[in-house]
């Protein structure tokens, strides 16, 4: 059996596939498999363990044809990188690491949200270029966060997470949007659409899964309904915000501040964010971690050594 590891993973994860019943191969490129890589990887190896950037499309299974491929144990719990129904009509199975991820991602949110409603970015930049001229009552005012109203798109293990920090760490009101009611641990309130929970809340954090289901789920009508002290936070997916909208509601003051760890084309950046104050850049942290992705890589491990014996999929998609 032979297994490819698709980029560089913490040395434990490393050591554990190492362990495993199965030759095991490590590519060393930090960047996405190209074209090639991905026919070859289908073609040559019987599980592949790959992860964001990793594209898998339905295009790419057709022309494989019939793959020696058979799991596909994603490091990650998104996986909008893989066409699921296309790899499982191939017959490859995908898993995921859900859970691992939760916390680290729920925190990275709340840094966010302070980041961008207390200008941290903005003043490190005036720091930084020594431009501060010293403290002064009225410098670089933003938004008091305790006592305020967030709103979670995406009620799953994140937003509920995001919600339980709020509420408890700042004492504020949780109000969300998601498909289903939600039995949570603190009061939240589940608003009747999208829009509506827009125009109410002083933060609009989204944690939905990426797909064709959520692609620019949050666009310009959002934005529209968005209160112009208002904050968005994006730990999700990028392009679950429509880039383009998002830049003229900052440009125009129709919301106050953004705080980004996705991008619609990532590693892509567009000029118009970059050149920004209001809003705060980060390079996709959500689970930058070593605990976290050590974690996540023994998950992934974990269902390839289940694979290996015959055994039932510890996380399948």
């Amino acid at each position: 059996m032979r297994v490819w590891i698709t980029r560089p993973l913490p040395d434990a994860v490393l050591e554990a596939a190492r362990a495993l019943d199965a030759e095991i191969v490590v590519r060393s490129e930090t960047l996405p498999l190209g074209d090639a890589e991905l026919r070859a990887a289908l073609r040559d190896y019987d599980v592949l363990l790959p992860t964001l950037g990793d594209m898998f499309s339905a295009e790419l299974f057709a022309d494989v044809g019939t793959p020696r491929c058979k799991l596909l144990a994603n490091f990650g719990v998104g996986y909008n990188h893989i066409d699921v129904a296309a790899a499982q009509a191939a017959g490859v199975a995908v898993t995921n690491t859900p859970g691992a991820v939760t916390d680290a991602t729920a925190d990275l949110a709340l840094m966010l949200m302070l980041m961008s409603a207390r200008r941290a970015g903005e003043g490190e930049r005036m720091v930084r270029a020594g431009a501060w001229p010293g403290w002064h009552p009225t410098q670089m005012l933003g938004l008091h966060m305790s006592g305020k109203r967030v709103g979670i798109v995406g009620m799953g293990r994140i937003g509920q997470a995001i919600g339980h920090r709020c509420h408890f760490g700042f004492g504020m009101e949780v109000h969300y949007h998601n498909r289903s009611e939600r039995a949570v641990a603190y009061p939240a309130t589940r608003a009747p659409d999208l829009t509506t929970l827009a125009g109410s809340v002083d933060f609009l954090v989204i944690a939905v899964p990426g797909g064709a289901q959520t692609h620019h789920l949050i666009e310009a009508e959002v934005f529209a309904a968005m209160q112009d002290h208002a904050h968005l936070i994006n730990i999700a997916r990028g392009d679950v915000v429509d880039e383009a909208a998002l830049i003229t509601a900052l440009e125009t003051g129709q919301i106050a501040g953004a705080g980004l760890d996705v991008y619609e084309f990532e590693p892509r950046v567009p000029e118009g964010l970059v050149r920004l104050e209001n809003v705060t850049l980060l390079p996709h942290l959500g689970t930058a971690t070593e605990e976290v992705r050590t974690d996540m890589g023994r998950m992934a491990v974990a269902n390839v050594a289940a694979w290996l014996d015959g055994a039932a999929l510890i996380n399948p998609v």
